[in-house]
């Protein structure tokens, strides 16, 4: 199926619409109830086309375009739209600040127990039970909103709105200050010893070849050096000094799924929010997925485009600057880890093995999603993305994207009920262990393999990466829910695709899908916006019709009549008008300046024949 984010986007807009804005007013919740982090899902679905692809913008309504007005017409006019918007934001600020005014980041409804079977007790402490994904949803969600804020301001000519707008500034801001927080107190370090179960489960993910574990570890030590000093001297805000490691201990770096249990008190920049100093239950070890949600948040957080609008305050910039940090070392680790042999990368042996002892494809695919944002972080190798490629369709394959389902496939539970990420620690709050159950692998290889689509000039590469994701689409396709005998463009109804899900039947959307879908839709968008890949044969066959083109047009122009005003003149402008627009696009669009000089050849030659047949005829 191909990938049309346009129209797929508008398409879920007005699904959305049908389905949440009902007699004026907007409803929150979806397949669960309404929490902090579903209800941001739910509103991102929105907001993120609009703030991240220009021509989806609604803020002026002079220049909204119409299909987008159409999509969403519910909202009113071109004027009253991004008036709407403004209202359904303000509401979900209000939902989710306490009574103190402080923002509630509560994972509520998404959490499930351990056995998906059993019940979870309704108990009001699941509300002091925050896991990363609301830290980092939020990131990105409230920066969306002053995104949107700063360009509609211009706009707003009516006193009693703008109020409004700074009124939802306000809001935005003191949310993502205290987001920024609870992942500052989330990143963690985690050092063992290589006799330790984590140590070895370390070790024998990293060793791909016949290498002895202490040549291994002396290896490690090499390579890890500089990044093990950078956490002991630059690591400080959130994390104790005793958690950072000896020269002989092994270690890894990231996120764990909430405020780390041994988290510091942080007194700088926020002393003011209630998360600075809030009660952390996680245990103090990066989980993969947690790690992979804040990375994400805070690509969008250091982007360049929020950096040049200096929409941070002091305070802002200083977290920022040091999650950022957190992300360059986090990214570095992993992507090196992945890499560790170069022969045979360990990311290559699917299923990735975490350090606590569980392996999974879909943890594979959590590191490929590190991978590649480190590989645009930095100039990649042909190598390195071939191998990457390899992985990507490898993946594709055993999740059944590219491949069917057999009967009691083990494939399937990473799409129904998901993989679980059982939360250690939260039994120190609820009387037992809780997890949250991630189902976004298809999605995930959509965004990831377009994200790496983007990095390769080479054709075929390329192609392979849009095979998947297409595949991966087609997949989603099959997956949308049905209403009143028609599928709309909402997700996720698995059992279509799985027709014995456990007697389940799924009716309403599931926001925490659905966003996932609309992130692997603008990633789409974003790499259509790059120009095409230049293929270096191509380029030099280009060159070489270009050279052929310029001499043939020339010598017609040394033979003709300067003062000629006849269609042979006109004929001649024409020819040199596709030589100059093919040499203008030989660098961007090589194919369409081939195509272009071709063009002309073919009308030097008509001339040439021309001339050959006046000369007969004399």
């Amino acid at each position: 199926m191909r990938i049309q984010p346009r129209k797929q986007i508008l398409d879920i807009w007005r699904s959305m619409l049908a389905e949440c804005f009902v007699d004026g007013k907007w409803v929150w919740g979806g397949r669960v109830e309404s929490n902090p982090i579903s209800d941001a899902e739910q509103l991102l679905c929105l907001l993120y086309p609009i703030t991240q692809i220009d021509t989806f913008a609604v803020h002026d309504p002079d220049s909204t375009q119409r299909d987008v007005l159409r999509a969403l017409r519910p909202f009113g006019d071109a004027s009253n739209l991004p008036r709407t918007l403004v209202e359904i934001a303000t509401d979900y600020f209000i939902r989710h600040t306490d009574e103190e005014g402080e923002p509630r980041f509560a994972a509520g409804s998404y959490l499930r127990s351990l056995n998906p079977d059993d019940p979870v007790p309704e108990d009001e402490r699941l509300q002091q039970l925050e896991v990363v994904d609301g830290y980092s949803m939020s990131i990105t969600l409230c920066l969306s909103l002053l995104l949107f804020v700063n360009d509609r301001e211009r706009m707003e000519a009516r006193s009693a709105h703008v109020e409004k707008l700074v009124d939802l500034r306000a809001r935005a801001s003191r949310r993502l200050t205290s987001a920024m927080v609870g992942l500052l107190r989330s990143f963690v370090v985690n050092s063992v010893g290589s006799e330790t179960n984590e140590g070895r489960a370390i070790l024998q993910m990293l060793n791909q070849g016949p290498t002895t574990d202490a040549e291994l570890q002396q290896n490690l030590r090499n390579r890890f050096e500089r990044l093990r000093n950078q956490l002991k001297t630059d690591v400080r805000l959130g994390v104790e000094a005793e958690a950072m490691p000896d020269e002989d201990q092994l270690f890894e770096c990231g996120w764990t799924w909430g405020i780390a249990k041994d988290a510091k008190i942080i007194t700088e920049y926020a002393a003011d929010i209630a998360i600075s100093s809030q009660q952390g239950y996680a245990q103090p070890r990066p989980w993969l997925y947690f790690t992979v949600s804040a990375l994400d948040g805070i690509v969008d957080l250091t982007s360049r485009r929020i950096r040049t609008l200096n929409i941070f305050t002091d305070e802002q910039r200083s977290l920022a600057d040091a999650l950022a940090l957190r992300w360059e070392l986090t990214q570095r680790y992993w992507s090196a880890v992945a890499r560790f042999d170069a022969e045979r990368w360990p990311l290559e042996d699917i299923p990735w093995r975490t350090s606590d002892g569980q392996e999974s494809d879909y943890y594979s695919l959590l590191v490929v999603s590190v991978v590649i944002q480190d590989l645009i972080a930095r100039t990649a190798t042909d190598a390195d993305l071939v191998k990457a490629v390899r992985v990507i369709e490898d993946l594709a394959r055993r999740g059944r994207i590219t491949s069917r389902f057999t009967e009691n496939d083990r494939a399937a539970a990473m799409h129904f009920p998901g993989v679980a990420q059982g939360l250690v620690g939260s039994e120190d709050v609820m009387d037992a262990r809780l997890a949250l159950y991630t189902t976004d692998f298809t999605p995930l290889v959509i965004k990831r393999s377009l994200q790496a689509a983007f990095l390769t000039d080479d054709v075929e590469t390329r192609e392979a990466l849009m095979v998947v994701a297409e595949a991966a689409m087609d997949q989603l396709d099959g997956r949308r829910l049905i209403r009143d005998g028609q599928s709309v463009d909402l997700w996720d109804d698995v059992g279509r695709m799985l027709p014995g899900t456990r007697g389940q039947t799924f009716d309403r959307p599931s926001w925490y899908l659905t966003e996932r879908v609309v992130e692997a839709l603008v990633a789409t968008a974003n790499t259509y916006q790059q120009d095409t890949p230049r293929d270096p044969a191509m380029y030099d066959h280009l060159l070489r019709l270009l050279n052929e083109a310029d001499h043939i047009y020339n010598q017609e122009l040394l033979r003709s009549d300067v003062d000629d005003r006849s269609s042979l003149r006109d004929r001649l402008g024409e020819i040199g008008g596709h030589i100059a627009r093919a040499r203008e696009l030989r660098q961007r669009r090589t194919s369409t300046a081939i195509a272009l000089v071709e063009r002309a050849l073919r009308l030097l030659d008509l001339l040439a024949e021309a001339d050959a047949d006046a000369s007969r005829s004399r």
